[in-house]
């Protein structure tokens, strides 16, 4: 993601973005808001919509004359306990728009990058597989894992051609093609913490003082000195002050794989993170914390998720990507209804980790991929087909209160994925009434004025580095969550930590980037 510290960083990222997409996007965005400019309005519009959508996208071809096939459906997700009665009901709606099965296929978070990396690698068949630009999205299109998605798109995906933003498809292009299907959600990053307001209440916490990072200095001491049996901030792996409120850099790619943009005069510079001043600066605020007892004594080691240690209650902020209404959406995972607040430590930026961020590609093992888009293509025009997998049955797994809010119903476990971000379009999604009735239209702003990476649509590609990268890899798993989470000291193994990377080829790395980088700045700018 972008950095954003310095002013004149910003101005010539601004610049950057303007030669690329901000004029072109402009037209698209005020198109869309013009489509859907109230929540309501939104609801029904897409519903008439997504009539004609369906019968033009099928290129003539109704039901009756597809052959009966099965979709297996693959993501990120906890196999629920009404799985098969959800199954069922799609099953009879999707029989009647396209005559198909969908079998749905949820692998946990633990195990998934282990099953989906065997699933790819043993060729199994499969149709629909989540992926993102931060799940080694491009190593595994370069493995042909997905099929290129141009054509199918024209054929049987007009509806999500015409709902979602050209940013996204634009953004999430390698090579200049498509190979999954961006998320119709919101577009922008922007980092910083979701805390318990109730606490901070109860202790006379002035919240809104908090502009920056050294800010939550004097909150932090409070909680530990009032609270001694809560964590002020709890991190682990990939949930840490430099992912989140240093956050926006721009990787150029998988995060993985060194390398970050700066933009220096008139050039952009492709850096290794402990090169940038601001990246270092935070470790070593994130090690201050640490050694005051803000930070969990585990951070560097647990897997422990946000939402449950939220949940715990011993627990007063964590760090988190932020959109609105993100508080509102941890609280209902956790019951924390009403407890909990977020605070935006940083601007909102652009950049292709986002607009790649969560995606739906079709297999290059898939019996049918233009079954597979028809069935992508309903999710992002479709409210009833969409809701049914995000929510599950009305009566039985909520309740409606209004035409576009629910309630939860006596037993909301036995059907509650909470993964709308993974599935099509959000804006057809229902509200629960514990959320701003308004949030979609919040969405819709949140996605405004942000600032965009000049390195928006780039993606690295490593084969050439293959062995480095691989190498860079493993000094990471020994140092990188360490020191992001403020568990080892800066200065002494800051150094050590450098040296390793430079002996595992991290220059090679970064100087194949740079020439890339520039490659792709070059050809943009001839458009």
């Amino acid at each position: 993601m972008i950095q954003t510290a310095s002013g004149p960083f910003r101005a010539g990222m601004i610049i950057m973005a303007c030669l690329f997409l901000l004029s072109a996007c402009s037209g698209l965005r005020d198109a869309a808001n013009s489509r859907h400019s109230g929540n309501d309005n939104m609801s029904k519009d897409v519903n008439i919509e997504s009539a004609s959508i369906n019968r033009s996208s099928y290129a003539g071809r109704s039901s009756n004359k597809l052959e009966p096939y099965t979709l297996k459906f693959v993501y990120i997700g906890t196999p629920q306990q009404d799985e098969e009665e959800i199954e069922s009901a799609m099953n009879d709606y999707l029989m009647q728009k396209i005559n198909a099965k969908i079998d749905l296929m949820p692998i946990d978070w633990g195990p998934w990058d282990n099953k989906i990396n065997l699933m790819i690698a043993s060729r199994e068949k499969v149709d629909i597989l989540f992926t993102a630009q931060w799940n080694k999205h491009a190593v595994n299109v370069s493995k042909g894992a997905f099929l290129e998605l141009d054509d199918l798109l024209e054929q049987h995906g007009q509806g999500i051609l015409q709902t979602l933003d050209q940013v996204f498809l634009e953004g999430a292009k390698l090579d200049g093609k498509n190979y999954a299907v961006p998320t119709n959600k919101e577009f922008a990053a922007q980092g910083g913490i979701v805390y318990r307001a109730d606490i901070a209440e109860e202790l006379g916490l002035d919240m809104s003082k908090v502009k920056k990072i050294q800010d939550l200095d004097a909150v932090y001491r409070v909680v530990l000195e009032k609270k001694p049996g809560m964590i002020p901030l709890y991190m682990k792996q990939d949930e840490t002050l430099n992912a989140h409120y240093i956050g926006n850099y721009d990787a150029l790619g998988d995060t993985s794989i060194p390398g970050i943009i700066l933009k220096d005069g008139s050039s952009t510079k492709v850096l290794p993170s402990y090169e940038v001043e601001r990246y270092v600066e935070t470790l070593r605020i994130t090690r201050q914390y640490y050694k005051k007892g803000y930070i969990n004594r585990d951070a560097a080691t647990t897997q422990t998720m946000n939402n449950d240690a939220l949940k715990s209650g011993d627990v007063f902020s964590v760090t988190a990507a932020l959109k609105p209404g993100k508080d509102a959406e941890l609280a209902i995972q956790t019951g924390l209804i009403g407890k909990l607040a977020q605070l935006e430590l940083n601007a909102k930026t652009i950049a292709t980790s986002e607009t790649a961020g969560s995606m739906l590609g079709i297999s290059s093992t898939s019996q049918d991929p233009a079954r597979a888009m028809m069935f992508i293509n309903l999710l992002h025009t479709d409210k009833y087909l969409n809701n049914l997998l995000n929510y599950g049955i009305e009566g039985k797994h909520y309740i409606k209160v209004s035409d576009n809010v629910i309630k939860p119903t006596e037993n909301p476990k036995a059907y509650h994925i909470g993964s709308n971000w993974m599935f099509g379009n959000q804006f057809l999604n229902y509200v629960w009434d514990t959320e701003d009735p308004d949030k979609w239209n919040k969405f819709r702003s949140f996605n405004q004025n942000a600032i965009m990476s000049p390195g928006l649509g780039f993606v690295f590609d490593g084969d050439s580095v293959r062995a480095e990268i691989a190498a860079v890899v493993n000094v990471n798993r020994q140092y990188q969550t360490a020191l992001d989470t403020g568990s080892l000291d800066v200065d002494n193994v800051l150094p050590e930590y450098r040296e390793k990377l430079k002996a595992a080829g991290i220059d090679k790395i970064i100087a194949e980037k740079q020439v890339q980088f520039n490659k792709f700045l070059a050809s943009r700018n001839k458009q």
